[in-house]
């Protein structure tokens, strides 16, 4: 069974409003940016097992994409989870974890978009 889950969703807003409310969500779901670059618009960010005291199981690491597609951005997210060293589960992992914290994740987002 893969762990590795991707989802993307089209906003009608500028790349560079998305790629902010992006580093928001990260920062609003307690974790950790890892990479970013701004001019291709990647994020590499880390979330810890406890996200504001709900405990998870598992760390969850993404690689946020963001694209401009005419006049909207498009968010491409691939979510797994990781070990405490940081590198990819490929067993053992629980079941729901990612999905859950991807949720979290847009919901944040859209929040903070204006």
């Amino acid at each position: 069974m893969p762990y590795t889950i991707t989802s993307n969703k089209r906003y009608q807003q500028p790349a560079e409003a998305v790629y902010q409310a992006a580093l928001g969500a990260v920062g609003g779901l307690e974790g950790k940016i890892e990479a970013e670059d701004v001019a291709t618009g990647t994020v590499q960010a880390k979330f810890n097992k406890t996200i504001h005291g709900k405990v998870l199981g598992d760390r969850t690491r993404f690689h946020v994409t963001i694209k401009t597609d005419g006049d909207e951005s498009v968010v491409e997210v691939e979510g797994y989870p990781i070990d405490p060293v940081g590198r990819k589960l490929m067993f053992g992992a629980r079941k729901g974890v990612t999905k859950q914290v991807m949720a979290w994740f847009f919901a944040h987002l859209e929040h903070r978009l204006p």
